[in-house]
């Protein structure tokens, strides 16, 4: 059953008091969501939005607002993502950009100065109560807005090498997904035990997918505004998760407090996605709590993951291939090309190419992506840099990656980041910041240097490097290329200049 079929059969079937979402420590229960869904859907149809129709939702993590995206997908619409974790200006230039006829939003959001007035000037407000209320806000619907058969969402990227893009996800590409992450256990299965700790924001993939994938299968979701350690771990304690999902910061956070292993007795794996996971770290919480940490490879194009770690698969090859993305999920194909588009042998790098019908283009099309990759001769993935972050310096193309791990080398260093400054004469040059280990003795950048010149050519080796106390971060938790080049500018004007007293 799809995606829309199966929130169909939730919403009319799933008995009132039934508990769906928890937050805050109370439950939202399916009579509450299919309320909430009621009064939008009989709104939205008498604004004229029906079936296909694309509607703007400023989505926070929170049960109303799960309660309106299980509501839109189940009705036909079009879910459009819009970030609330943006300044209130870029906001409202991207509703302006979107081109919705309606806009679903929080009381506080609709009080953000420009807000109200973006909206209008497009179409209307809809505000969202924490009861899960609705009501029109003022502005008006534009006649006969344009529809997007066949969407599911409209979501935003992380936005962490640039500005955030918008991609479209289209109901089989979605579908498909949802087969490939497992789904009900069987037919007519309606709900089941279970619960899953959702901790990072709707608004990105990673997010979405918790809470989405979770409700489809007939699962309880805890949701969380945010990542916070003991929330996290009480929730964990309470609830007994036999899995659960960390992004590699709160992943170090968990090592870095050491939390008591008893705390986490329940867990039996650890899925880590979004950004690399430092192979070191996944041995320092297998270490420390003998959890296995499953690394999961995707991205929002795909609509979620596209290779991943097992359990039997960590039991046998975890030592000879730690630092790999894992293996391509059913129904997907990997391959490494050449520029040319050659394709590339066993452990020959290049670009990664994906083939699978969780693709916009299709099942049957080879869709290059931006990343780096090589796969080895038993099928495992290994990421070694971005296509489009390759920092030319002088006509030598040095990849972040490799100058990450150079500095991660350096025992005080918990992670490192990379990025391009511009250079008058050699047109980029690599710079970095590094976030410490809690209690180390803090080194300075010439230490720092020297240990890149032991495992990097010249060129390859940073021109800066900042110590901070932590590495910008966005909503997804992916280091925030934007803000670190800002950073790493400041911290390289304070320098003092060569020679000065």
């Amino acid at each position: 059953m799809g995606a829309r079929g199966r929130f169909a059969e939730l919403l009319g079937e799933a008995p009132a008091d039934a508990e769906a979402v928890e937050f805050g420590g109370s439950w939202w229960s399916w009579g509450k969501i299919q309320a909430t869904v009621r009064s939008l859907d009989g709104l939205l149809t008498g604004l004229g939005l029906g079936q296909a129709s694309r509607v703007g939702v400023v989505l926070e993590n929170r049960p109303e607002h799960v309660a309106v995206v299980i509501g839109l997908l189940a009705t036909g619409r079009c879910v459009v993502t819009l970030s609330p974790l943006q300044p209130a200006d870029r906001l409202a230039a991207d509703i302006t950009r979107c081109g919705v006829p309606v806009v679903v939003a929080s009381p506080a959001i609709l009080g953000r100065s420009g807000i109200p007035e973006a909206i209008a000037a497009g179409g209307a407000a809809v505000e969202l109560e924490e009861d899960g209320a609705v009501r029109l806000a003022g502005g008006e619907v534009p006649l006969d807005p344009p529809g997007l058969p066949g969407v599911m969402i409209e979501m935003l990227t992380s936005g962490t090498t640039g500005p955030p893009k918008r991609v479209r996800l289209g109901d089989e590409q979605f579908d498909q997904a949802l087969l490939s992450g497992g789904g009900p256990l069987k037919p007519g299965a309606l709900l089941r035990t279970g619960v899953n700790i959702a901790a990072t924001p709707m608004v990105h993939i990673g997010g979405m997918w918790a809470v989405v994938a979770t409700l489809y299968a007939g699962r309880r979701v805890v949701l969380m505004p945010r990542f916070q350690l003991e929330s996290w771990v009480s929730a964990v304690e309470r609830y007994r998760p036999r899995a659960a999902g960390l992004v590699p910061a709160a992943l170090r956070a968990v090592v870095d407090a050491d939390v008591p292993a008893d705390r986490l007795s329940s867990l039996q794996v650890v899925t880590s996605g979004t950004t690399f996971c430092p192979p070191e770290l996944a041995d320092a919480f297998l270490g420390k709590y003998g959890i296995p940490v499953l690394m999961t490879y995707g991205a929002t194009e795909f609509a979620g993951a596209i290779a991943i770690w097992t359990l039997p698969m960590h039991r046998k090859w975890w030592e000879a291939k730690r630092g790999s993305a894992g293996r391509a999920v059913r129904g997907v194909e990997m391959r490494v090309v050449d520029e040319a588009g050659r394709l590339v042998g066993p452990d020959g790098s290049g670009h990664l190419e994906i083939r699978t019908a969780q693709s916009p283009q299709g099942a049957k099309a080879w869709v290059r992506t931006s990343d780096l990759a090589r796969i080895d001769e038993d099928g495992f993935l290994f990421v070694v840099g971005r296509a489009d972050d390759t920092i030319v310096r002088g006509g030598f193309k040095v990849q972040p990656a490799q100058v990450r791990k150079a500095l991660e080398r350096h025992p005080a260093v918990a992670e490192a980041a990379v990025v391009a400054l511009p250079d008058d004469r050699l047109g980029q040059v690599p710079a970095a910041a590094v976030e410490l280990r809690p209690g180390m003795p803090a080194p300075d950048e010439a230490e720092l240097i020297a240990v890149c010149r032991e495992v990097l050519t010249p060129y390859e080796v940073p021109v800066h490097v900042a110590v901070v106390d932590e590495l910008p971060r966005g909503a997804s938790s992916k280091v925030s290329q934007v803000e670190l080049a800002r950073l790493i500018e400041d911290s390289r004007a304070r320098k003092p200049a060569r020679g000065a007293a």
